[in-house]
């Protein structure tokens, strides 16, 4: 028999795993490695509500295991003294599961990488470990363009925009991943598990305070609070302030499922702690320049739903921002980027670089890449 690797959480084990590994022991004796408890806490800002010891004991209770063991690394990559040991044949993971980083190192390892979709055993619901442990339907949000811009050291320079769009939590964005976990997480602080009824600009301007309380040195900007608060596609306007000038939302229903179908993040893992996107800066009024302006574009082209211009103006504001922040990306995400963007029309990172997910425009699937799914008004105050 072959030996099968898989790796994860498995956090609230539920029906949506046990399909995962059963088609998994199909191609041979399945080992299980999971994640020790932290970190779980250091991967997602929180401890699993399962323990190491009793994830391990029901693993290793379903008859088509063939061991289980605790991961003794740390980051995405944990398993490493695991995957040492056992010396797989083959490596599965599912979508949410996949990285480049993975995939390469099966490939210098000559072990057999596959994808499995995810597929409920017959009629039973799509299960994951998300939806179960919470039922908390505060979103997250992704910067499409002119992220940096809510901070007024660069808006000084010359006022523009930044395009937020607020993301339902169908997927457990890793902590430190630039999906605004932290804002979400002072959200769940304040509201519990959803957003309550209200203002939506009096609740996000309670949630920044509250996020930067008197004192805070660096603050995060606003469009964290607001892509989280208000729904679907947000243009915010920043002029030498930490508050936007107008909000502008847009909700029509065709521009928001172009956008879910042409929009695909590929998982780099998240930041480490470390990392500092604040050092080496190169902010001026030509940088600041350069990022309004592709934002503009990238406005115009969501608004057109014109994908060449749409995937032109993304990266070119990626680059912008890029040119200020350069400790934005490393090797490693500049390796990633030239992997995955031929055959793509545009590519940026997550957040403020440094790990996190690339995101992808395309008009055709990109492979092993994460969907995302644009909140709606009606699931909103």
């Amino acid at each position: 028999m072959k030996k099968v690797f898989v790796t994860g959480c498995f956090d609230m084990l539920h029906s949506g795993h046990v399909a995962f590994l059963k088609e998994a022991a199909q191609y041979g004796d399945l080992y299980v490695c999971i994640g020790s408890d932290e970190n779980v806490k250091s991967l997602k800002g929180r401890y699993p509500v399962t323990n190491e010891a009793e994830r391990k004991y029901m693993l290793d209770a379903l008859n088509c295991v063939h061991d289980v063991r605790v991961n003794t690394g740390d980051g995405i990559m944990d398993f490493l003294n695991e995957i040492n040991d056992i010396a797989p044949d083959i490596f599965i993971v599912n979508e949410d599961g996949h990285s480049p980083a993975k995939e390469e190192l099966c490939i210098k390892r000559k072990i057999e990488y596959k994808v499995l979709q995810r597929i409920p055993h017959h009629d039973l619901p799509v299960r994951s470990t998300t939806t179960l442990r919470t039922v908390c339907t505060i979103p997250f949000r992704i910067d499409l363009a002119g992220g940096w811009l809510d901070q007024p050291d660069v808006s000084k320079f010359h006022s523009g925009d930044v395009l937020t769009i607020s993301i339902e939590p169908t997927i457990d964005f890793n902590n430190r991943s630039g999906m605004s976990s932290s804002t979400r997480r002072k959200a769940m602080e304040l509201w519990k598990t959803e957003i309550p009824t209200g203002d939506r600009e009096q609740l996000a301007k309670i949630l920044f305070a509250c996020e930067n309380p008197p004192g805070t040195k660096e603050v995060s900007g606003s469009q964290d609070s607001i892509g989280i608060v208000y729904p679907a596609l947000n243009r915010l306007h920043y002029k030498n302030n930490y508050w936007p000038t107008y909000i502008e939302t847009v909700t029509d229903e065709n521009i928001l499922q172009w956008l879910e179908s042409h929009l695909y993040l590929v998982t780099l893992g998240p930041r480490v702690s470390t990392y500092n996107v604040l050092e080496n800066t190169n902010i001026n009024f030509e940088g600041a320049k350069a990022l309004a302006d592709a934002t503009a574009e990238c406005w115009q082209a969501i608004m057109q739903r014109d994908v060449v211009k749409f995937g032109k103006a993304f990266t070119d504001s990626f680059h912008a921002q890029v040119a200020m922040f350069p400790n934005m990306v490393d090797s490693e995400i500049i390796k990633t980027i030239d992997e995955y963007s031929t055959g793509t029309m545009g590519y940026k990172l997550s957040g403020a670089g440094g790990g996190g997910y690339l995101i992808f425009v395309s008009e055709k699937p990109v492979k092993n890449a994460l969907h995302i799914k644009i909140r709606r008004p009606s699931l909103s105050v």
